[in-house]
């Protein structure tokens, strides 16, 4: 279904187009810059995902971050990609690397949600951190 296009939306896409990585809707908030209603940047960022433009990652500090889908050649969302999340920053990336693993035959895999927490490549690992 073709959805309307609002103000929010394209401010909230423009906020996430600006970056490669992942943010959260706090983040996205204090970036857009002009007085959206909380509830609103949400049901946007949950319509995104709906539609397959963004996906929400769950990470281990229990926030939800979001980012734009990273497409394949063939523009089929990558599934089952990794995600880095530096505790300096506190941003999320999206990893381009497959997962793959192996489960008994009963388990059907739908879903993988992968994070990996360190110290990002910009904050670098001489700097002191908490």
């Amino acid at each position: 279904m073709k959805r309307r296009n609002t103000p929010t939306k394209e401010a909230v896409l423009s906020v996430l187009e600006s970056t490669a990585k992942a943010m959260s809707q706090d983040a996205i908030e204090k970036k857009i810059g002009i007085d959206i209603n909380r509830a609103t940047i949400y049901r946007v960022l949950n319509r995104f995902c709906d539609d397959g433009v963004l996906h929400r990652i769950v990470a281990d500090d229990g926030k939800q971050y979001f980012a734009l889908c990273m497409k394949c050649d063939d523009h089929q969302q990558l599934k089952n990609h990794f995600h880095f999340r530096c505790k300096v920053c506190e941003t999320i990336e999206c990893l381009p690397i497959p997962v793959h693993f192996s489960l008994a035959k009963e388990y059907e895999v739908e879903n993988v949600n992968c994070v990996i927490t360190g110290v990002c490549k910009d904050c670098g690992h001489d700097k002191k951190y908490d």
